[in-house]
């Protein structure tokens, strides 16, 4: 059970944020697609053959087969990691530990609505905000792949992986969401909301590298997200999407628990 008015309010300041990274999606998003082209390739892959251990970071690899694999080259190792990895954090944050900091949670608690439904409320907006996010970027890449490359993409492949990253970033929202319910300062909030997914993608990038360094992937939980292995069809790569799911309710549940028992100090 939500709050309708407050969910719509809430929507409201979303929006602003929304369109903010749905434009600079599109800007990357159109830009990498329209270089799937022979002599385009050739020289990404030639910076890929340059910069190895630099590309291999942010999960840009060469010699990319097809339309689809060329995107999860270019485009799901850093920028639509990072990009909707950003909106979690500033939404995240401002759902819950900003209206506490600046006192104006009291004017929600005192109206007569019970504290799970704030709860559930705010953490609708922020579920709310990630799908919208990704099925954008969905449609977007369809429409771009699709007016300059019909027929190339495989679009069921396509909605398979965009599905395992939507599981990774409702689990980073999970993160944020619980960091925001169990801190009252918006820089401790932030500190953790921002700076544990912070980590885990720097751990990341250095497991991308390869060599001794790959064995940080056992740490850090992007590395359940497989793109290559969900267009592949792989069980493992489907699992590690399941396990992002069940992560991110399982942080969702203990935020609405934590913020139902906090002291709020009004």
């Amino acid at each position: 059970m939500i709050s309708m008015a407050l969910y719509r309010r809430e929507m409201k300041g979303s929006a602003k944020l929304l369109v903010i990274f749905g434009a600079v999606i599109t800007m990357y998003v159109s830009i990498i697609i329209g270089m799937y082209d022979p002599e385009m390739m050739k020289m990404l892959d030639g910076f890929a053959e340059a910069m190895p251990e630099l590309m291999a970071a942010v999960g840009m690899n060469a010699n990319a087969g097809d339309l689809l694999g060329f995107m999860v080259s270019y485009l799901y190792g850093f920028i639509l990691l990072v990009f909707p990895m950003l909106f979690c954090i500033l939404r995240g944050n401002a759902l819950i530990a900003k209206y506490v900091d600046k006192g104006s949670m009291t004017a929600l608690v005192a109206a007569p609505v019970k504290r799970s439904t704030i709860a559930l409320t705010q953490l609708a907006v922020l579920v709310s905000g990630i799908l919208l996010l990704v099925l954008y970027i969905t449609i977007l890449e369809s429409v771009c792949a699709g007016s300059g490359f019909p027929g190339e993409l495989d679009l069921s492949a396509l909605a398979v992986l965009n599905v395992g990253l939507l599981c990774l970033h409702l689990f980073i929202g999970g993160i944020c969401f619980l960091s925001s319910c169990i801190f009252s300062d918006t820089r401790y909030s932030i500190a953790a909301g921002a700076g544990i997914p912070a980590l885990m993608y720097v751990l990341q990038m250095l497991a991308n590298v390869g060599g001794n360094a790959e064995k940080i992937k056992y740490f850090t939980y992007f590395t359940l997200f497989d793109p290559d292995g969900l267009i592949a069809g792989k069980s493992s790569a489907a699992a590690g999407s399941l396990l992002l799911f069940a992560g991110a309710v399982v942080l969702y549940v203990l935020g609405i628990l934590v913020f139902e028992k906090k002291d709020l100090y009004i």
